[in-house]
């Protein structure tokens, strides 16, 4: 009898395993990942905060030589402001579906490798803090460099 139980509690775990491991079609792919461009990313920010610390004019000047060469003609001037922005680099992340809101003629994917990653921005006039907002950014990664899209003031 003991034999019967052992067998039929063995026959039982086999068809439970083998119930679970179905073979589901199709091949694994790697999704994409930002491992490489990661350091890039963060010298992005660690130089965009720098030209902030030594003011508008720089700052200015980094966004211009940072702005995308697709959408160099669509720059926004901040005037006497500078932004310091604390990139959150775990949320860092392709996206690669994103194409930039009132584009206008260039509303296309940019060229290049577009991530996404969330940000904290402090948002700085004659050095005293005006104001502080968490959202996201996106950043491209071409020919090695990584470019921007210099932010614009919405007036909300």
């Amino acid at each position: 009898m003991r034999r019967v139980l052992l067998a039929a509690l063995g026959l039982v775990s086999v068809l439970l395993v083998a119930g679970c491991s179905t073979a589901i079609a199709g091949q694994p792919v790697a999704g994409a990942s930002p491992g490489h461009d990661r350091q890039l990313v963060e010298d992005y920010f660690k130089d965009l905060n720098e030209a902030a610390d030594e003011g508008p004019s720089q700052q200015r000047l980094f966004l211009q030589h940072s702005q995308h060469p697709d959408f160099a003609d669509e720059l926004c001037d901040l005037g006497d402001l500078t932004l310091t922005i604390d990139p959150a680099m775990s949320t860092l992340r392709v996206d690669p579906e994103w194409v930039p809101p009132g584009a206008g003629r260039n509303a296309t994917h940019p060229r290049g490798m577009v991530y996404v990653l969330g940000v904290s921005v402090s948002i700085r006039q004659d050095g005293a803090l005006l104001g502080q907002q968490i959202g996201s950014q996106r950043v491209v990664i071409l020919d090695g460099k990584v470019y921007g899209f210099a932010p614009c003031p919405t007036g909300e």
